[in-house]
């Protein structure tokens, strides 16, 4: 017996296998194409499902007893459809400029804050609903044909199994989903003029949407009684796979993007979340919340710095030539591509200050790292006062392999950080969750010991939060410095 998790990116997909004991045993990728334009960010949602079915396939091949499939994908993106599940355009990505003044509307309609309360977001034109009525408005052929609206997950689901649902977490992406009432908003959904009947049913984190279709496993290779669960948004999964079930552990997802999630054991303070731009979404445990706390590059910084500065060089040998275990004192606004939370200012732009004759690739690389930890600094300052208990992290991605990094955030968080061997959590977190739809698991708890694998703990160490700490209050000034310069 086999489970799997099938995550779904903005650029390509993967699935990858587990055996009964939780061990890894293979994964498939595809990638396809996104088109960026001024006038807009799509991606081609049906050379998105080719790919899908084209990662099932694989693994089909090898492992023919694979019971179960959890779904989990990037959020915000939907598509209309036919009631054939045919797409009726190409889907607007959370980067598209429209939409903006549509959420405009929405704001002077309802206000702010109201939305806010309802959805635990603070409006932005990024979320599904401006969108929406963005083609109603523009595109009112599409409109008037669609006999569906799925986002990503959803689509995937109802693809392989003709169950139209959406777990809450996804649905809470749209910014029309009520997150104490756990369903559509009558409000929200009247206030766009956007009819409500459109959207999948929303279901809790993890419900089966049932077993395959005969077409689907025609297409795939699975067998007829393989279960397709709807997990979650992607977020939300990674924080299954880090085994962070209740407010007593964060998450540190240390990937390209660097996400702080926090868990919350009830509903937070909605007035300081939405003033840091924090998003509060329904965690898979009834009555939790967790909130999502980023920056766009995380390890992209890092990336780009030892691709720029770090020629011959790999990441052990620049983090060894920096040499002393010291503050570099250079100040690195990590802002490369836009300033996500707590400003959600997508025209900040990257800095380096500090800059002499003497400065070596290598304190560049080692302040790269610094900056993003500087910037998780602020994002854990501006949520502190919604309610988090949280006193440890349990870190994933790529970046938890760096043991200079884990050591830094912990020094800088005054936190211990607990590394976790997966570098894919959201795979992890959807395998898991699958597992106990299977039934191959008991509870939450029983899955995270087949699956959770931790590598070390680092410790903070109060001398170097002090020091890190004097640099820190010269960091929080940085923003408000450069950004009317840029």
């Amino acid at each position: 017996m086999k489970i799997a998790g099938l995550d779904i990116g903005t650029t390509g997909c993967k699935l990858t296998v587990f055996n009964e004991t939780g061990e890894y045993l293979g994964k498939a990728y595809r990638d396809y194409p996104v088109r960026r334009q001024v006038s807009g960010h799509e991606i081609d949602i049906s050379t998105m499902m080719e790919s899908v079915y084209a990662v099932i396939e694989e693994m089909a091949s090898q492992y023919p007893d694979i019971a179960g499939i959890g779904v989990t994908s990037f959020g915000e993106t939907f598509v209309m459809t036919d009631s054939e599940g045919h797409p009726l355009h190409n889907a607007m990505l959370y980067t598209d400029p429209r939409g903006a003044e549509e959420c405009e509307e929405l704001i002077e309609k309802l206000g702010a804050d109201h939305i806010a309360n309802i959805t635990g977001l603070r409006p932005h034109e990024m979320y599904s609903i401006s969108k929406l009525m963005w083609i109603k408005k523009h595109r009112p052929e599409v409109y008037m044909a669609a006999k569906r609206v799925h986002l990503i997950e959803d689509f995937v689901v109802w693809h392989l199994t003709h169950k139209a649902q959406i777990d809450y977490s996804l649905a809470s992406r749209t910014m029309a989903f009520d997150i104490r009432a756990l369903t559509w908003s009558h409000d929200i959904f009247e206030a766009a003029g956007i009819d409500k009947a459109l959207m999948s049913e929303p279901v809790p984190t993890g419900t089966s949407a049932g077993t395959v279709t005969e077409e689907a496993a025609q297409k795939t290779g699975l067998s007829r009684e393989c279960i397709i669960v709807s997990v979650s948004h992607d977020q939300v999964a990674a924080a299954v796979g880090a085994g962070a079930f209740d407010g007593s552990v964060a998450v540190d997802g240390a990937g390209t993007v660097e996400c702080l999630t926090p868990i919350f054991d009830s509903l937070p303070d909605i007035e300081v979340i939405s003033k840091g731009f924090f998003s509060v979404v329904p965690y898979v445990v009834p009555g939790k919340y967790v909130a999502y706390a980023f920056s766009y590059t995380g390890g992209a910084l890092i990336q780009w710095a030892m691709e720029t500065f770090g020629k011959g060089e790999t990441y052990d040998s620049m983090e060894a030539a920096y040499g002393k275990d010291e503050p570099t004192g250079l100040l690195i606004l990590p802002h490369f591509a836009g300033a996500a939370t707590p400003y959600m200012d997508t025209g900040s732009k990257g800095a380096i200050l500090g800059l002499t004759t003497g400065t070596t690739a290598a304190d560049i690389y080692r302040a790269a790292m610094e900056g993003v930890a500087y910037e998780m600094r602020v994002n854990y300052d501006a949520i502190k006062a919604s309610g988090i208990r949280f006193r440890k992290l349990n870190a994933t991605g790529g970046g938890a392999r760096s043991k200079v990094w884990m050591q830094m955030k912990a020094d800088m968080l005054d936190l211990p950080i607990t590394a976790l061997k997966t570098s894919d959590a959201g795979t992890v977190g959807s395998a898991m969750l699958t597992g106990l739809a299977t039934g191959l698991f008991k509870d939450l708890p029983d899955a995270a010991v087949h699956m959770v694998r931790e590598m070390e703990t680092y410790y903070p160490r109060a001398e170097m939060h002090e020091k890190y700490m004097k640099i820190y209050e010269r960091y929080q000034r940085v923003y408000h410095a450069v950004r009317p310069l840029m």
